[in-house]
């Protein structure tokens, strides 16, 4: 994946916002693969300034919940990944779609478990790498049972909140507008 300066990002919108070239002529004008890149850099602008388009230096966590609402969300009213990630306070849209893959690929469970590897502390480098984890560093029983009850909790709440999408739709956007909205501020900083 190409990785694009903050300050080429910001270019691009201007240039395109001054109307005098369309997303995919700007694509083709700076080497950008995909008139998608464009499209969706003008969105975060539009809906987050300038500061949407700067990289994080830290990888945000989100909730599962927060995961679920997105896809739920998305499924509910047919949104585009991108319009589901500006509506959540999402600068990256692609995001959304690999949540949705991994829960369909492994249900909610997937969506906690986090994307890449876990960073090593120092005192964690230092163990020899033959060692034998500790009873204490492996989950009991009782605990992997728990887990698992919670991430079928939030599966079932998922999809309650799915069939009432679909029994009344415009009453449960409606109901849950204000919610979503704050979410997404709450979130994106």
């Amino acid at each position: 994946m190409v990785k694009y300066a903050d300050d080429f990002k910001v270019m691009v919108v201007q240039e395109y916002l001054r109307g005098t070239i369309g997303y995919k002529s700007l694509a083709e004008k700076h080497g950008i693969k995909s008139k998608k890149q464009v499209i969706d850099w003008v969105n975060v602008y539009k809906k987050f300034g300038v500061e949407g388009l700067f990289r994080k230096k830290r990888h945000e966590v989100y909730s599962v919940q927060f995961k679920l609402d997105a896809l739920s969300f998305m499924k509910r009213t047919g949104a585009s990944q991108a319009k589901t990630a500006l509506h959540f306070g999402l600068t990256n849209p692609s995001m959304i779609g690999d949540w949705n893959k991994r829960f369909l690929e492994g249900g909610a469970e997937a969506l906690d478990n986090p994307k890449g590897r876990p960073v090593m502390s120092d005192k964690a480098k230092n163990i020899k790498r033959d060692q034998k984890p500790t009873q204490q560093d492996e989950m009991t029983r009782e605990q992997k049972l728990e887990r698992e009850n919670e991430l079928l909790r939030l599966e079932v709440e998922y999809l309650k909140k799915l069939r009432a999408f679909q029994m009344d739709s415009d009453g449960y956007l409606e109901k849950h507008k204000q919610r979503y909205h704050s979410n997404s501020k709450k979130n994106s900083n």
